[in-house]
């Protein structure tokens, strides 16, 4: 079987976060096609973007101030995710707007007349996000809500006298409330009971309603209508699948959504004023980002299939018909080497169903290799998209299989909760039962089958290769946790509430931990280990790594490790993903034998 070095599929490019010139139409995006995430812009009628950002640090958006054509950019040093808000000169140049560098910085949007920016940050304590607005011109800036919690700016009013603001009370709940600027008087829309999440709302055209994403009440996020007078919620699109990614055109005439039907996306346009639904044609993969054009004609969105990467599509709304606008995904070295996953499903212990996503690599007959890979979060969901390290693997001869266990997002609130606390080893159980499927259904050699995971991903790694030892030929943990005690410890302050709603406390079920930690069972590891991690990761620490290394190096275990010095979370520059990617690859040839 003929393959291909890891770097072509590296070297695939991304586009996303379309933005449109608010007068002109022209259209703004950020690109990673230089090695690093940058604005570029596409001009009515040409065919291929100018670079109009040149930073030495990823660009993390890019946006336009008002009906302005200003753009504001955010951007971290060292992938550290403390975001500083800059203004983007035409001319490539920056103007600071904040400039404080241990601290986040989350963008709110900007003031209807384009004098006014919004943006929380936990200047004032480390745990604790409060709420700012600031003059773009003057550059003052007024401290507008305080209070020890996580806040938010959503955006502004069309009044420009409030904020629609938002309290976030765990990765899967929040609430939304009306900051009046001039009185700091807060309007709660919201209260609820239970658990609710309500995102991207859009005022009405008369201001006395939101249109908005809700699971309120319900197993999956709907669109629904809130009545800010009466703060009743009225459901108007709710099916048994989530809808995401909402936006309004400027007529407040059309809504634009995706659905998430089991990981994979569905567009729909939805007309208000006669309720009818609409849905265009589009390759298999996921929607996001929509957002309409300043005329109301065009509706521009990312598309990220696995066959189809991450570019910027147009859909005419007219016609009905769309097309591809931006091609730095384009890669004619990889594009026939692409491989659609099969979207399967097991039973596991208690009779559940799980789905996950099957690929089988071409022209390759017999027992396979897997490489299963398990996604982070935990609340999250694997999608059927361009991942370029899998795609290589399964260019190398492995099958991949992509698993969505218990706790991911997705299938509804029951099944989310499904692994909460002292319930998490059943997910990393559900593996067991993915593995006899693969070895029953999928062609897999029961001798040859690795696991690897990123994030919460590889604390399923590493646990299970600490509690299912049996099952696993090699395993790769990249920035995963190895004990769940020591990350609560020392991840970022502001983050540790958030994830002691999903993993527990150390108060409370610091023996659960000791149970179930990796860090404490590494005698029971009896596979070869590889490990990833950057030195300047704000999530998972990177001693969370280390410490298990270092147990592991102890006892003359085969353990590989990569450290990186200027990557955080997130490995966003080139050279170190082909020096990551292609380790693993050689790490995996190593002690699993190829076909």
């Amino acid at each position: 079987m003929q393959t291909i070095d890891i770097k072509p599929f590296l070297h695939v490019r991304t586009a996303k976060n379309p933005a449109y010139h608010p007068n002109e139409g022209s259209l703004s995006f950020l690109t990673d096609y230089t090695g690093l995430p940058q604005v570029w812009e596409l001009q009515k009628g040409n065919e291929w973007p100018s670079q109009t950002s040149f930073t030495e640090e990823r660009i993390i958006f890019v946006d336009y101030i008002g009906q302005t054509s200003q753009k504001i950019i955010g951007m971290d040093v060292g992938v550290n995710e403390r975001q500083q808000l800059f203004l983007l000169g035409d001319d490539g140049g920056l103007t600071p707007l904040t400039d404080s560098l241990d601290h986040i910085h989350h963008y709110g949007g900007s003031s209807p007349d384009g004098k006014w920016i919004a943006w929380s940050s936990n200047r004032r304590h480390p745990a604790f996000f409060d709420l700012y607005i600031q003059n773009v011109e003057t550059r003052e800036i007024r401290q507008v809500f305080t209070e020890d919690g996580i806040y938010g700016v959503v955006k502004w009013a069309p009044d420009g006298t409030k904020l629609l603001i938002q309290k976030t009370n765990s990765n899967l709940d929040n609430d939304l409330g009306l900051l009046h600027l001039q009185s700091g008087d807060v309007v709660w829309l919201t209260t609820h009971d239970g658990e609710a999440h309500f995102h991207t709302p859009y005022f009405t055209e008369s201001g006395d309603a939101l249109y908005l994403l809700t699971n309120k009440d319900r197993e999956y996020s709907g669109l629904a209508l809130l009545d800010l007078s009466t703060h009743n919620i009225t459901y108007v699109d709710a099916r048994d699948w989530d809808i995401e990614e909402l936006t309004m055109n400027h007529g407040k005439s059309h809504l634009a959504y995706s659905v998430n039907e089991g990981g994979i996306s569905k567009g729909v346009l939805h007309d208000l004023e006669t309720g009818s639904l609409d849905t265009w044609d589009m390759p298999s993969g996921v929607t996001t980002e929509l957002t309409f054009s300043p005329d109301d004609i065009r509706l521009a969105y990312v598309l990220n299939g696995a066959t189809h990467p991450s570019d910027i599509w147009e859909l005419n709304l007219e016609t009905k018909q769309a097309h591809r606008v931006t091609y730095v995904s384009q890669s004619p070295a990889v594009d026939d080497h692409l491989i659609e996953p099969e979207l399967i499903k097991f039973t596991s212990f208690d009779g559940l169903e799980v789905p996950a996503f099957y690929y089988k690599p071409k022209h390759v007959t017999g027992k396979l290799p897997v490489v299963v890979f398990v996604h982070g979060g935990p609340e999250s969901q694997i999608r059927s998209v361009y991942n370029p390290f899998l795609q290589y693997f399964l260019n190398r001869g492995y099958a991949v299989c992509t698993p969505n266990v218990r706790g991911s997002t997705g299938y509804g609130k029951t099944y989310t909760h499904l692994d909460d606390v002292r319930k998490r080893m059943d997910s990393v159980k559900d593996l067991t039962y993915l593995v006899e499927w693969l070895k029953t259904s999928g062609q897999a050699d029961p001798d040859q089958i690795a696991i690897m995971g990123r994030s919460y991903g590889g604390f399923v790694v590493l646990a299970a290769i600490t509690h299912y030892p049996d099952l696993w030929a090699a395993a790769i943990d990249i920035v995963g946790i190895s004990s769940f005690k020591t990350f609560l410890q020392n991840t970022s302050v502001w983050r540790r509430k958030l994830r002691e709603a999903e993993y527990g406390s150390i108060e409370s079920d610091g023996d659960f931990f000791d149970k179930i930690d990796p860090l404490h069972r590494t005698d029971q590891i009896t596979c070869p280990l590889m490990v990833l991690h950057g030195a300047n990761d704000p999530r998972v620490p990177i001693e969370e790594t280390e410490q298990i290394v270092h147990e592991l190096q102890a006892r003359n275990h085969p353990v590989q490790y990569i450290r990186f010095e200027d990557e955080g979370h997130f490995f966003v520059k080139l050279q170190n993903n082909i020096t990551a990617y292609s380790g693993v690859a050689n790490f995996l040839d190593e002690f699993i034998a190829k076909p």
